[in-house]
């Protein structure tokens, strides 16, 4: 499909856990091939979104101001009307809050992520709007998104902070950002980073606290703690104090820092919650757990559990105090450097079994293909009207477009609009209804003609003047074409080579079934460049299993002392009537052949039943027949065939695509056409048919059964490959590669 645009909406970029996990979300998106745009009030990882091709758009959401609030309001109207994002993803309540008040207006598909639990009371509620989905980063979190606000349980998707481990990783050295900050790399350093507001600093403010005691115990120990807040000058005075204290500079504080894989690197032991905590674990260092919210202490494996139910935020634990912080380090430091490692790649080990940043943003896309707007194709062809051909062309259309990651909406122009739906799976409008098919089309943003033999007016000018006016009405709105595997031809008239001249010339792209359909196109004037000639698109799809086929076979008394198969499939057409004799002798004949059984394939109800059971009354012999609504039974029905002899083009295609030999009775050139493709022979045509001429041909054929299926072993493979391009084609058509 066509690149998807993701519009990702937070309140800042300063050092924080959702902020990081929007950036390295973002980032991920990128490389998995999505377009992705940020706003928000800006910050220190602003750079490092434009360096990886992102997009940042500024808007103060950072605050509960009513001012800002509508400046942002109008600035993301206007930033959302630029992008036309696919989805807009929001992050925190803010954010959140006035996307929702934009969706109702401009109709954009939302998701929101929770980050963390908020307070809920009534006002705050009025500030919270949850999306259509939503994202929560632990099970805790959705259990109060539940139990609090009542969203869905259904409609929250629990993901991890997906940890990017070649960024935080045992091969990172923290030995710049140690010299940098005037600390001593040969001295062992505790590193921590949150951001400095006074809803996250309270280890902060412990470390500073408690650093004299644990210096006193480790004379050498230094302390890197980072990150930018509402309290950073604050805890930064307090560190300065014990610095002076101490005599020498042993608590760095450097604020906002995007470095934090260096920072984490340069500790021995690491303290902090959530997504830093798992940074340093993916970096292999011993990490203590702690926050505003609870306390873990040193993550071993019997704490995994306990971390992961709160995605390692401390939610439910008890909280952090100095003397839980001040024994968990000295315990921490005092380790060998051996059992030290042995934390690290434990920790390591963790992330990559449990947070890989790859699982988070396919975590993302999952929800966001639950609410994005679906391209949509509207489907033209002779759909509804009960032939087996027509409706294998349909079905291999809709099993196609099901297949695709991201599948548009398929609304199908059909006779009888609820058979289609309920058998196919697809949309549909009753092609007939003016109204309607005008509807689908201006609506739609792609446009098929699909199928079959569309575009001739050898049965009726009518049927091209309907098929031509829907590929001009798509054309008139604007909406790319595509003609698909069409067969093209007789066009007789005049008008009517002008009609699908001028068109066809119009169109996106143009995939043909056989080289016939290409010269046809060419003699009356069509010079696209964009025409290619591929296979039916039927050739992608199969029968049921032989075993089923047999017993569908056997009910219809069409296996009773019958050692071969021959099948025949007749249809209306212009001067049958005549010839009617002439075929109930040709079915004599087969049915003469030693062990034959002969078994009418009906591939269109009721004409083709009509007609054979006409021959059948003319017949000496004994003959079957064989009906079906599914294209697939009768394309498993003919695989237990030895040969079949066909008027229908579709038979011929179920034949060769079961591998069964094949005979064609010629109607129309198409068939002569396809014949000639598949190098097997013809019974001549049915306007001079000749019995015995015919026979004569069955005879041979059968005669060669095994040379005309090894050849037909060669040949469809071929043909199968030349069909799925119709499928690179489409994709193309839709704006790209199907992810």
């Amino acid at each position: 499909m066509a690149q998807r645009k993701i519009l990702m909406a937070l309140m800042g970029l300063e050092i924080g856990g959702a902020e990081t996990h929007v950036v390295e979300l973002s980032k991920e998106l990128r490389r998995m091939g999505y377009d992705i745009a940020v706003v928000s009030n800006g910050g220190v990882y602003v750079a490092e979104l434009e360096e990886a091709g992102i997009r940042h758009y500024e808007a103060p959401m950072h605050r509960r101001n009513v001012r800002l609030m509508l400046k942002s309001l109008l600035r993301l109207r206007r930033i959302i009307a630029r992008e036309k994002p696919d989805v807009v993803h929001a992050h925190a309540r803010i954010p959140a809050f006035l996307c929702g008040l934009l969706k109702p207006v401009m109709g954009f598909p939302f998701v929101t992520s929770a980050h963390w639990v908020f307070e809920v009371n009534a006002p705050l509620r009025l500030l919270t709007n949850w999306g259509q989905r939503t994202v929560a980063v632990s099970e805790d979190i959705k259990t109060y998104l539940r139990e609090s606000y009542g969203v869905p349980g259904e409609h929250v998707t629990v993901t991890i902070n997906g940890i990017d481990t070649e960024k935080f990783s045992p091969a990172v050295s923290g030995r710049r950002v140690l010299e940098e900050l005037g600390l001593d790399p040969a001295r062992p350093v505790v590193s921590y980073v949150s951001r400095m507001d006074e809803s996250r600093a309270l280890v902060a403010r412990q470390l500073v606290e408690i650093a004299p005691r644990l210096r006193r115990a480790v004379p050498d120990l230094q302390f890197l703690i980072a990150g930018g807040g509402d309290v950073y000058d604050e805890i930064l005075a307090k560190a300065e104090a014990v610095n002076a204290a101490e005599g020498r500079r042993c608590i760095a504080m450097p604020g906002a820092r995007t470095d934090i894989n260096e920072i984490a690197a340069a500790g021995d032991v690491f303290v902090g919650v959530s997504r830093s905590a798992l940074e340093a674990m993916a970096a292999a260092k011993p990490v203590i757990v702690a926050g505003n919210e609870g306390y873990i202490g040193l993550f071993t494996k019997d704490k995994l559990e306990l971390a992961r139910e709160s995605n390692f935020c401390c939610r439910g634990c008890p909280m952090s105090t100095c003397e839980l912080l001040e024994a968990d380090l000295l315990h921490a430091l005092a380790l060998s450097r051996e059992e030290k490692d042995a934390l690290g790649a434990y920790g390591r080990e963790v992330i990559g079994e449990y947070y890989s940043v790859r699982r988070m943003a396919s975590d993302c896309v999952s929800v966001y293909k639950q609410v994005w707007r679906r391209k949509s194709v509207v489907l033209s062809g002779y759909y509804g009207f009960r032939n087996l051909g027509d409706d294998a062309i349909l079905d291999a259309i809709a099993r196609q477009v099901r297949s695709m990651s991201d599948p548009p909406r398929l609304t199908v122009l059909s006779n009888a609009p609820q058979e289609t739906k309920n058998e196919y799976g697809v949309d549909a409008v009753y092609r007939f209804s003016p109204l309607a098919v005008y509807r689908a089309i201006r609506k739609c943003d792609y446009f098929i003609s699909g199928g079959g033999s569309l575009l001739q007016d050898e049965t009726s000018a009518k049927s091209l003047l309907y098929y031509v006016s829907l590929i001009r009405a798509a054309q008139l709105h604007r909406k790319p074409v595509m003609i698909f595997a069409n067969g093209i031809g007789p066009i007789r008239r005049a008008s009517g080579q002008r009609m699908v001249r001028n068109c066809l010339n119009k169109a996106g792209s143009i995939t043909l079934r056989e080289d016939s359909s290409y010269q046809a196109l060419r003699d009356i004037g069509v010079t696209n460049p964009n025409i290619r000639v591929t296979a039916d698109p039927v050739f992608l799809i199969d029968g049921i299993p032989e075993a089923e086929a047999r017993a569908l076979l056997a009910k219809s008394g069409a296996a009773e002392g019958a050692r071969r198969l021959i099948g025949v499939s007749l249809r209306p057409a212009r001067g049958l009537e005549e010839h009617l004799d002439a075929l109930a002798r040709f079915c004599d004949g087969i049915a003469a052949q030693p062990g034959a059984g002969l078994v009418f394939l009906d591939m269109q109800d009721p004409w083709d039943g009509q007609i054979s059971r006409r021959v059948e009354e003319k017949m000496s012999a004994k003959a079957c027949r064989f009906a079906s609504r599914s294209a697939p039974e009768m394309m498993g029905v003919i695989r237990c065939m030895d040969a079949v002899v066909s008027m229908r083009l579709h038979t011929l295609i179920f034949s060769a695509k079961q591998r069964v030999p094949l005979l064609g009775i010629v109607y129309d050139p198409k068939v002569s056409a396809y014949l000639q493709m598949l190098d097997m022979p013809s019974a001549g045509a049915i306007e001079s048919f000749d019995p015995d001429y015919a026979l004569g041909q069955l005879t041979a054929l059968l005669a060669d059964l095994p040379a005309r299926r090894e050849h037909l072993e060669r040949a469809v493979p071929r043909l199968e490959e030349a069909a799925q391009e119709n499928w690179s084609i489409f994709t193309q058509m839709l704006g790209g590669a199907d992810k």
